[in-house]
């Protein structure tokens, strides 16, 4: 069993956590938490897909020029190469799934 007292840990952006759930070649699952005001950012991936999805909070994430807002229990796929960036507009923490195939590390380019 993993949870995030047992995933391991990282610090990214101003604040914002986040914990390994799955780590291998071929997947990513990761839990994160922003804080209200805070923003990822904005980059694509060249083979890795994405979904993100919204424990608790509401998400904005902009997407390929689209602004999308999603609360708790939504979620979002990431085409490999679409540009994109996750905030956290409201005033409450954001807590989030992103799963990646394959893993989005070292796949990661600033647009």
């Amino acid at each position: 069993m993993i949870d995030i007292s047992t995933g391991e840990h990282y610090r990214w952006g101003d604040g914002c956590d986040g914990w390994h759930l799955v780590r291998s070649d071929g997947l990513s699952i990761i839990q994160e938490v922003m804080p209200p005001g805070t923003a990822e950012t904005r980059h694509s991936h060249e083979r890795s897909r994405q979904f993100f999805f919204v424990l608790a909070g509401r998400m904005t994430i902009e997407c390929d020029g689209t602004r999308h807002t999603l609360d708790q229990r939504q979620g979002l796929e990431i085409a490999p190469g679409a540009p994109h960036q996750v905030f956290n507009e409201s005033s409450e923490p954001l807590h989030f799934l992103v799963v990646s195939s394959p893993p989005s590390h070292g796949d990661k380019f600033p647009r």
